[in-house]
């Protein structure tokens, strides 16, 4: 089982999706339409939020997760079509395989994303969806030299009310930054240029609950691209698209063969 840690709980409960937008852009160039009739499985579901965006269109959505299924099944219990399961999504096996597959962004917080990957890819059907958003080693030096170090040795060790105020603290510091420098004409010179457009259009509360992950996850894996095209290689893919999102993360998908 993946680490069970209770500030991801908390996180999670209190986290509130505020862009359909945002899930769209992830999932590109697939669409919603195209989990319209199909049984889909939602890896990593969270509090739901993305179970509800998908249910409409869905035969049956499954969403899986080892520490908030409870808060999903609460969040979506207007859905017939939705079923949420406790557990880990490297291990996690169904009956028949499904028709689409996503994961979106817990992936990186598993122990083994390879051996979640795998799990994954097992559990679509063939001429089935796989879609993966990953944190991406490329564009993200300061996430990996000084926000892991410091999550690591200072963050993970503060008490959760002390976190709390931190996260609101240092998202209340971003928001000059985000409407001064960068909103200068220096996109290929800036870091995090384009993490920070998504930054202005969602509200303060993401905004918090983003800043308030990356203090407290339990680990985080970034995955370079040459790791994607190997799990999305040609003899077990086809139609691949790994494209960089904002310069920080990866989405990835492909028709399993």
């Amino acid at each position: 089982m993946q680490k069970n840690q209770q500030e991801w709980f908390d996180q999670w409960s209190h986290f509130q999706d505020d862009s359909l937008a945002l899930f769209t852009e992830w999932i590109a160039p697939r669409k919603l339409d195209d989990f319209r009739g199909k049984r889909v499985l939602d890896a990593g579901c969270g509090r739901g939020d993305y179970l509800k965006k998908v249910a409409p269109f869905a035969s049956q959505v499954v969403g899986v997760d080892s520490k908030t299924a409870d808060t999903a099944r609460r969040k979506t219990q207007e859905f017939s079509n939705v079923v949420v399961q406790e557990g880990d999504i490297a291990l996690f096996q169904d009956d028949k395989p499904f028709d689409a597959v996503y994961c979106m962004g817990a992936i990186q917080r598993t122990d083994d994303p390879a051996k979640t990957f795998r799990n994954l890819k097992n559990l679509t059907k063939k001429g089935g969806v796989l879609m993966i958003r990953s944190a991406s080693y490329e564009g993200n030096f300061f996430n990996r030299a000084v926000l892991e170090r410091l999550r690591r040795t200072v963050f993970l060790k503060l008490p959760k009310p002390v976190l709390k105020i931190a996260s609101f603290i240092i998202t209340l510091f971003f928001y000059p930054v985000a409407y001064s420098i960068f909103l200068l004409p220096l996109k290929n010179q800036l870091p995090f240029y384009g993490y920070f457009q998504n930054f202005r259009r969602l509200s303060f509360f993401y905004n918090k609950q983003n800043v308030h992950d990356k203090m407290t996850a339990p680990s985080t894996f970034f995955m370079k691209k040459k790791d994607l095209e190997a799990w999305f290689n040609h003899q077990e893919f086809s139609d691949i698209h790994i494209t960089h999102y904002k310069g920080v993360s990866w989405r990835s998908s492909g028709i399993k063969k």
